[in-house]
């Protein structure tokens, strides 16, 4: 038995596979204790027999959970109070950053809130070169300096990051020895990040320590909660690993339920033989696109709130476009949706507790969900509530009510496109040679409108759409990476050269690997970063026989052009190191009925050409190789579908909605 669950900012989701089939359930998000709506499902699927308010867990159950405690914590600035120690004379390297600038001619910017004071960030006498050479000594006194620092100013967690500790890690380990003392999280950047490019190095590694005592409290409550049941943590790159290994690896999770949405996309890809396929992951509070072609796309140039980390994670592009992003007006009296959501409290208008309009009361509105079937019916809508806010918009708007409705809807479609265009068109990819993947509670209502603006031609809604995050979770392997940097030029890069550095990488991968699984089956995955001499940027290429010609094909990909004669120098060297296990099974149906789709009652839906009154469909009563033409409405209890005219869909053996373009 395998249970996944999914924490987001909305829904709590969970999916429970097992010999019996499979079992879903969805609960509102608990943001001040995220695990007390983990314990409210727990309640639910596996209820005591003879204790009321308690659950009792199967011994032969795994769970995988996705957390995003790690990724609010910072986004709000709730971590640890954490030392950061330099090298002298690189205490300011957290304030300088890069010259980079996101708006250049902007004379107003704002700069992200501070992760520590500058008061946190203390230099130490010495210095290593780039070639690992020490120059100056660590001092010997360094260490009780820095205790007598920590105990006055209360300090929770340490980063060090020393001047190429990358080459020559031996400073930073002895102050890490010298601190242990202290009992607190101590992250060090020739662990965390052993690479060069020194500003990304030390702001991953200080996440990593800020985040560290936030994440291993959290899961070692919760961990308590599961009576010490095995458990285990989705990371960004879409592999997990054992809960009580994460703390450590704390700036690991900042993806961590987004990567099981993709992942669970991906699953079901090759199950179904697409290849190239987007994933839309539509929640509560934002939007998730991804591009896979062939596997799923990871980058190492992912930012939170403006900060680099530069581990690899799941190339997820991410807006503020959810069911319960919030509708305002601007000082212009021009409307506007999102960025600012509603979350699951107080929630949308038709929740019954917010006064802010969002998508999902758009949609309410519009006819396209229904009130009395919204999470099986599990959950009233309150309509009432929102005609009445409608009209007040639609006032200060000039407006009709159901022009102010089906202006959110545009205006939200609008954002998604573009965050699409993003992973597609502006990376060189065409997304009408992809198929859309739609999934998330919201995404089932817009994945036709934005398919049409996009040019895509095939969607697919899979069979559980609406908890498909949690389904990545269970279906994904335990997994480790690592990098070390590593510089040869030219004549340099032989193969020898390579291959031992790439033996030491892997061995030491595998080394603390088997101190928490069995290797029974493994398979080992190598990568180096490559460039052409004198370029300031990478790419990152399999590290395989013709790994050079791959590298020069996909330098013309990214820029247009490629010089394969110029010479190459490499950069670092990465590998992941995977457990690989038998594929978890899906239900699939092997004989279609033959029998047509039943209605179950008809709903009023506004269009921007009018009204019409569409059909309603059950998914649970779709079976396999049924066909339908829209418009209509397919009601799941986690997602509505909205299928416009002009489109028609077919039910799979899977039981995944496949949706083109008539």
């Amino acid at each position: 038995m395998k249970l996944g669950i999914d924490t987001g900012g909305t829904f709590t989701d969970f999916i429970l596979i097992s010999n019996e089939g499979i079992n879903t359930y969805k609960v509102a998000s608990t943001p001040d204790d995220p695990g007390r709506a983990i314990l409210d499902g727990l309640l639910y699927l596996f209820p005591h027999p003879f204790k009321q308010n308690s659950f009792q867990l199967p011994a032969n159950l795994e769970i995988v959970h996705g957390t995003t405690v790690g990724t609010n914590a910072f986004l709000q600035r709730k971590g640890a109070k954490t030392l950061l120690v330099a090298t002298h004379g690189f205490e300011d390297i957290l304030a300088i950053g890069r010259q980079n600038r996101t708006l250049l001619y902007d004379l107003e910017i704002t700069r992200p809130a501070e992760i520590i004071p500058r008061s946190y960030c203390v230099g130490v006498k010495e210095r290593v070169l780039y070639d690992g050479t020490i120059q100056t000594p660590l001092g010997k006194t360094v260490g009780a300096r820095l205790r007598r620092m920590c105990r006055k100013l209360s300090i929770e967690s340490v980063a060090i990051c020393l001047l190429h500790s990358y080459a020559n890690p031996v400073h930073e380990k002895g102050l890490a020895d010298e601190l242990k003392s202290l009992n607190i999280p101590i992250s060090i950047s020739s662990e965390v990040l052993p690479e060069f490019r020194e500003y990304e190095r030390l702001t991953t590694t200080l996440i990593n320590a800020y985040l560290a005592p936030v994440i291993s409290s959290y899961i070692d409550k919760l961990t308590t909660s599961l009576h010490s049941h095995p458990l285990s943590i989705q990371q960004s790159d879409g592999g997990i690993l054992p809960a009580n290994t994460i703390g450590k690896r704390a700036v690991h999770t900042v993806l961590s339920g987004p990567a099981g949405g993709v992942h669970g996309a991906y699953d079901i890809a090759c199950r179904m033989g697409l290849k190239k396929i987007i994933t839309f992951d539509m929640g509560g509070t934002s939007t998730d696109v991804s591009l896979c072609e062939n596997t799923p796309s990871l980058t190492r140039d992912y930012q939170i709130d403006t900060y680099p980390i530069r581990i690899p994670v799941m190339d997820i592009h991410t807006v503020g476009a959810g069911g319960g992003s919030i509708a305002s007006i601007d000082p212009g009296g021009l409307l506007h949706v999102g960025p600012e959501s509603a979350g699951a409290q107080p929630g949308p208008v038709c929740y019954g507790i917010g006064d802010r309009l969002t998508v999902t009361d758009a949609n309410l509105f519009l006819g396209r969900l229904q009130a009395d079937r919204f999470l099986g019916g599990k959950m009233s809508l309150h309509p009432k509530r929102v005609t009445k806010q409608f009209k007040i918009l639609a006032r200060k708007l000039g407006l009709l009510p159901a022009a102010a409705a089906l202006g959110i809807i545009r205006l939200v479609n609008t954002g998604m496109a573009k965050a699409i265009r993003a992973v597609s068109l502006e990376r060189g990819y065409d997304p009408k040679e992809f198929s859309l993947f739609s999934f998330g509670g919201a995404s089932g209502l817009h994945c036709c409108e934005l398919a049409s603006q996009l040019g895509i031609e095939e969607i697919v809604v899979p069979a559980r759409a609406g908890i498909l995050s949690a389904q990545g979770m269970v279906m994904a392997k335990t997994s480790l990476s690592a990098s070390q940097a590593l510089f040869l030029r030219g004549e340099e890069i032989i193969d020898k050269a390579l291959d031992e550095a790439f033996s030491i990488l892997v061995f030491n991968k595998m080394k603390e690997m088997e101190s928490f699984s069995t290797l029974s089956d493994i398979s080992i995955e190598k990568f180096i970063d490559l460039r052409y001499q004198g370029q300031s940027f990478e790419i990152t290429v399999p590290y395989s026989r013709n790994y050079q010609k791959q590298f020069h094909k996909m330098h013309e990909h990214y820029f247009g052009y490629s010089l394969p004669d110029a010479p190459l120098e490499t950069v670092s060297i990465r590998c992941t190191v995977t457990v690989n296990q038998p594929p978890q099974s899906l239900p699939r149906v092997l004989k279609a009925t033959g029998k047509a789709p039943q209605t179950a009652g008809k709903s009023r839906v506004i269009f921007d050409h009018g009204i019409q009154t569409l059909d309603i469909f059950l998914r649970r009563h779709l079976d396999y190789g049924q066909c339908l033409t829209g418009p209509l409405l397919i009601v799941d209890d986690y997602t509505t579908v909205l299928l416009p005219p002009q489109f028609s869909l077919s039910v799979d053996p899977f039981l995944n909605l496949v949706i083109r373009k008539m």
